[in-house]
């Protein structure tokens, strides 16, 4: 009699244990508050996710602060959060380019895929064979983070209707500031006549692109390997043709060479943000005005 009682509560546990695995997939696309999980790439997504869903979202970044995107391979533990979120949200264009293998082995389909890239005016990568054909930095335009703000607006619409006025307000008012921002800045880089800079990194030419600038860059869009001696030499006289007084630097690619490029033309070492990480305590807003107004100083 006992072992038959024993046998129908071993029963009974073993019936709640599939259960609650049978539903797991699911049950982690919202935290205990309510707030809608959503995983994300890289930080300027993160940011705009927090912009326009505030406190009704619960925001995880993949890409850990300060690692290059283009090298990063997603751990166990990424795989299975993007497996229990409600939204997940990439760049696109090669910037992750683990996503399509990611997905493949994720069983959710209520999963929420936002490729934040839908939409956006691209522009191709030159020189890159190995890679996607258009330049991932997209997020560097005020004018396409507008377009990826959108798309994430309409993924979190998507997830939690019943707040569609929250979202669309929210939106509204970061699509505003990034307007204004544009607004500004044009208005600056309107009155000088030298538009080119010289980058560590190439990833500034969708920000060329909104204000009508130039860059040339020590290290291509995807920040590989090292310039040659050759591509030193047309860098120098690149500079010294265009009066360039200002090397930036970032943080993803090599200073040394931005460094040495500088020495060589009398010019300063000035620090820029590519917003991959989060930088030096500001936010996508800060980061870009920021990029802005040393690039305008630099050309006056």
């Amino acid at each position: 009699m006992h072992r038959k009682f024993a046998a129908i509560i071993v029963a009974m546990i073993m019936i709640g244990v599939l259960s609650s695995c049978s539903s797991n997939s699911n049950s982690g696309s919202t935290d205990t508050s309510g707030k809608i999980k959503v995983m994300v790439s890289i930080n300027p997504l993160k940011e705009f996710v927090e912009a326009i869903g505030k406190d009704k979202v619960e925001v995880q970044m993949i890409v850990p602060e300060g690692m290059e995107p283009h090298d990063f391979e997603p751990r166990a533990k990424d795989i299975e959060a993007i497996g229990n979120a409600k939204v997940f949200v990439y760049n696109g264009l090669g910037m992750e380019n683990w996503v399509d293998r990611v997905l493949g082995s994720i069983d959710n389909r209520k999963l929420i895929v936002v490729d934040s890239s839908k939409g956006v005016s691209l522009i191709k990568a030159s020189g890159d064979e190995d890679h996607d054909a258009f330049d991932p930095h997209i997020w560097l335009s005020l004018k396409e983070a507008k377009v990826q703000a959108g798309n994430i607006k309409d993924a979190l619409i998507k997830a939690d209707g019943a707040n569609r006025d929250f979202y669309e307000s929210n939106y509204n008012a970061f699509a505003s500031q990034l307007d204004s921002l544009y607004n500004e800045y044009r208005e600056k880089f309107d009155k000088v006549t030298n538009k080119k800079f010289v980058t560590g990194h190439a990833a500034f030419a969708y920000l060329c692109r909104d204000f009508g600038l130039e860059q040339n860059s020590v290290e291509n869009v995807f920040a590989e390997g090292e310039p040659s001696a050759k591509k030193l030499k047309e860098l120098v006289e690149y500079a010294k043709n265009n009066n360039v007084k200002t090397i930036f630097s970032e943080s993803m690619a090599s200073p040394k060479v931005s460094e040495t490029l500088a020495r060589e033309i009398g010019a300063k070492v000035e620090k820029i943000y590519t917003i991959e990480s989060r930088e030096d305590g500001k936010d996508y807003l800060e980061s870009m005005r920021y990029n802005l107004e040393k690039i305008y100083n630099s050309l006056k």
